[in-house]
């Protein structure tokens, strides 16, 4: 026998606090260090205006979540259109880890020359949902000295910023 739990926010039974937050209410003055829901794509505050070195695009496909089922994560959040509703979204949204990684992608792509064996570590924060089927933009600041790229991922349809972090990548040896 095998048993499914779902967390749903909102849902009753978890606590007795009050409503949970909700990232669809989320406006510019509730982020802070430069990381929103709305930046420009040209120069980062966080950055002290520097333009990204590399902005990489990819869209998802609008089957990307049933596809992505495949990696063992069954919650019908991501393939049931009113369990979605129920949980406060119009529709099923993107596995988290499927965003995370079209980020890490974009970064191997554009700063690894494509060679994946480079990355040493990854964080992100999420910040909102990806549904599938949106196009995702992914703005990289290389940092040298610390051997690291921080990124912005950003839906395009929305112009928000759903993910953001750092990947740390291997020391590479000469080849002299």
């Amino acid at each position: 026998t095998e048993i499914l739990y779902s967390y749903v926010r909102g849902a009753e039974g978890f606590s007795t606090s009050g409503k949970p937050y909700s990232f669809l209410k989320r406006t510019n003055s509730s982020i802070s260090s430069g990381v929103g829901p709305s930046t420009s794509t040209k120069q980062d505050p966080s950055r002290g205006g520097r333009n990204p070195d590399h902005v990489f695009e990819d869209r998802t496909q609008p089957s990307q979540a049933l596809l992505y089922r495949l990696s063992g994560d069954y919650n019908p959040l991501h393939s049931d259109p009113s369990y979605a509703k129920t949980a406060g979204f119009p529709r099923p949204i993107l596995h988290g880890l499927c965003t995370l990684g079209y980020a890490t992608r974009a970064v191997i792509a554009s700063s690894c020359g494509g060679e994946p064996s480079l990355v040493q570590s990854v964080q992100g924060r999420f910040l909102l949902h990806v549904f599938p089927g949106e196009t995702l933009i992914t703005e990289m600041w290389k940092d040298e000295d610390q051997n690291r790229v921080d990124y912005k991922l950003k839906v395009k349809e929305r112009n928000k910023v759903v993910l953001a972090g750092s990947i740390t990548l291997r020391p590479t040896l000469s080849r002299l």
